[in-house]
């Protein structure tokens, strides 16, 4: 394995295939990344639910792209087993929703010994959590920007453009024709960076709205906006500098939703490439009657709002909503914009 240094002062890794990799948690994002690394050599293992692993050992796995990509992988391992899943590996994919984290820690400490541990996960704790439970491991955060929707039982469309931020360290060559991981020095500002975006994943599953067509209307950019922008400041008070996962600056895009349609349009296609399809995870969630990550999301602006004495009404908006529609267990509850800021 040889490594080497961009001149942004970042570490991009090369090297040979072959690496035994265990997709833990193989959900939207778990199957297209690894689906990606099993397409390009290496042996990849998916632990998932047992309606993965039915419709693999059916259909094979099929990964789509906004670009055009279109791959259809006949042969699969794919299992409900953590034994069989995550035995002899040499990296383990975390990809499991965050109120999951600790468990499935516990079966990587099981069945997994001294396995390269990469978090590919929401939020800025799960990293920590890892470590916490596997002081044996080598374990690295890992930032995803780009968005996959579930296309069927075993078919996963990636719908929006970015690749993949690591830990700085030796890492196994992962990069593929499709998709690059390039190593960043400072993950935890950049993970920072990724919450503030994944904040409107609520607001996406809210509305039950395409996120493509969500974006094209103003009203529910401003939503968008003041989530974000009371945010910086919370972070602001915590002394936290988030770092850019798009094109701009975190601080800027706020001005940016709140720009009229036709000057939205042209600045936000230099920042990110989203087709028809797109919808948060959240909105997943939801649709499927799964717990949501919004106390890793929104909740965690919360606590740092009451650790350092700031008002965060817009985000306790969203996580009361997101909360009530998990309880109502009806899907996603297609709010409009002033029935969310109703109580604002």
């Amino acid at each position: 394995m040889r490594k080497r240094r961009s001149c942004a002062g970042v570490w991009a890794f090369d090297g040979m295939t072959g690496v035994r990799i265990a997709v833990a948690g193989a959900g939207s994002i778990g199957c297209f990344v690894g689906g990606l690394l099993a397409h390009a050599g290496h042996d990849v293992r998916f632990l998932g639910r047992a309606r993965l692993v039915d419709a693999c050992a059916t259909s094979g796995l099929r990964l789509t792209g906004y670009d055009g990509l279109d791959l259809h992988l006949q042969q699969v391992q794919a299992t409900a087993s953590p034994e069989v899943g995550l035995a002899d590996a040499d990296v383990v994919l975390v990809c499991v929703k965050s109120g999951d984290t600790a468990a499935m820690a516990a079966q990587i400490a099981q069945y997994a010994d001294g396995a390269q541990v990469i978090s590919l996960q929401n939020g800025v704790t799960n990293a920590a959590t890892l470590r916490a439970a596997l002081p044996r491991h080598d374990v690295r955060a890992a930032m995803v920007p780009f968005n996959v929707v579930a296309e069927g039982a075993a078919h996963v469309h990636r719908a929006t453009s970015g690749d993949i931020l690591v830990e700085a360290g030796p890492l196994p060559a992962l990069s593929t024709a499709h998709l690059a991981w390039t190593a960043h020095t400072d993950i935890e500002a950049v993970q920072w960076g990724k919450l503030l975006i994944n904040l409107g994943n609520a607001v996406n599953a809210l509305s039950d709205l395409p996120l493509l067509e969500q974006l094209q209307d103003v009203r529910w950019r401003r939503l968008l906006a003041d989530q974000m922008r009371e945010a910086l400041r919370v972070l602001r008070a915590a002394g936290i500098t988030p770092a850019k996962t798009t094109a701009v600056a975190p601080g800027l895009i706020p001005m940016i939703l709140r720009l009229p349609t036709p000057v939205f349009r042209l600045v936000a296609a230099q920042m990110l490439t989203i087709d028809a399809t797109a919808r948060s995870s959240m909105w997943e969630d939801l649709k499927r009657g799964r717990t949501t990550e919004i106390d890793a999301l929104q909740g965690t602006i919360l606590q740092l709002a009451d650790r350092f004495g700031r008002q965060a009404p817009v985000n306790a908006r969203m996580r009361q909503l997101i909360q009530a529609a998990e309880t109502a267990g009806n899907g996603p509850p297609g709010l409009s914009v002033d029935e969310i800021r109703r109580t604002l």
